[in-house]
């Protein structure tokens, strides 16, 4: 049986770049660091980063996606621009309460970093779960 999601790996081309990435740019804590793998702390899931791509290759444009709940995400969105994170899909408001924007790490890895509307998000939920009984 599943528990949880332990670790999320992605695969890069540039191991030291992808680390300063998710270390400087995201502010993720780094809990350790081998020439063959670099582990981030980020939320009681690690991040994982192996160097598996050529230097130039990117991930394929379907790769999953990761998003980060974060407490404040126009702050956030606004320091990652300061930084000057490329944004694939700028801030914007989505039907289920979610407030996100999506920009990739340098080897193309889709990120996302959302807030939520707790209260909309769970109207929006239950009403897709009472359609979902109905049609039973």
């Amino acid at each position: 049986m599943i528990k949880t999601v332990w670790c999320i790996t992605f695969y890069v081309s540039n191991l030291e770049k992808a680390a300063k990435f998710y270390g400087e740019t995201l502010g993720l804590e780094k809990k350790y660091e081998y020439s063959s793998y670099v582990g981030f702390e980020c939320g009681g899931v690690e991040i994982g980063l192996i160097p598996k791509l050529r230097e130039g290759e990117h991930v394929p444009p379907n790769s999953p996606s990761v998003e980060f709940l974060v407490d404040d995400v126009e702050k956030f969105y606004s320091e990652l621009k300061r930084k000057n994170v490329k944004f694939v899909k700028e801030l914007h408001d989505e039907p289920w309460g979610g407030r996100q924007a999506t920009f990739t790490d340098p080897d193309g890895n889709i990120l996302e970093i959302v807030q939520i509307d707790w209260e909309k998000y769970f109207n929006v939920s239950a009403k897709g779960a009472q359609r979902k009984r109905e049609h039973k």
